[in-house]
């Protein structure tokens, strides 16, 4: 049977919205169908089973959260260094913020992943993937902090996200211009930063 992309793409973002509103037990091809307001029947032709709609949830995730090429390549400008960092770490918040069922989605594809090994191979593939490209990103602008600096900074962010989704009154006193601003700071030494010393960091 021919596949429309388009119709692919509604089906997954629907799937998305599902995850992120109903969790892992509302996930059905039936749902996905009547949030993407399609026929019954309409997902199972796109997808064979549950199991492989999960496996494309998690590229289609992937896709939505990647940033605007325009965006980095005008945020490029700034010189490698602290400055650069912390506008790089503001705008991965704002994506977060701008598709917040993304994140949760995945928070939800994760739990699985626990009881599903193929997901977990999925996932796993898609995560080393993802921080090898932030690693080579960040050693191949001449950012400085080194690859470890990458690791850390995962880490962090991973943190800073699950509670901001899930318990967001747990971080209530750590505003995150603060959190961030520390963050860089602690990852690049005074001598390190390319990007003039300890200036100011851009909020």
């Amino acid at each position: 049977m021919r596949q429309n992309p388009e119709r692919r793409a509604a089906l997954l973002d629907a799937a998305i919205r599902v995850l992120a509103g109903q969790g892992m037990r509302g996930l059905t091809l039936r749902a996905v169908d009547a949030e993407a307001g399609v026929p019954t029947g309409t997902a199972s032709n796109y997808f064979s089973n549950r199991g492989r709609l999960l496996e494309q949830v998690t590229t289609r995730t992937r896709e939505r959260l990647t940033p605007d090429p325009a965006l980095v390549d005008e945020t490029m400008r700034i010189p490698p260094g602290r400055e650069l960092l912390d506008v790089l770490l503001h705008q991965l918040v704002d994506r977060m913020r701008a598709d917040p069922d993304s994140h949760l989605a995945m928070l939800e594809l994760r739990l699985e992943a626990t009881r599903r090994p193929e997901l977990a191979a999925v996932l796993t593939e898609t995560f080393r993937a993802e921080l090898a490209d932030t690693t080579e990103f960040h050693v191949g602008t001449g950012m400085p902090g080194g690859r470890m600096a990458v690791v850390l900074m995962y880490l962090t962010m991973s943190g800073y996200f699950l509670d901001t989704l899930t318990t967001p009154d747990v971080l209530a006193e750590h505003p995150l211009d603060d959190v961030i601003r520390e963050l860089v700071h602690r990852m690049i030494p005074d001598d390190a930063d390319g990007g003039g010393g300890t200036g100011a960091p851009v909020a």
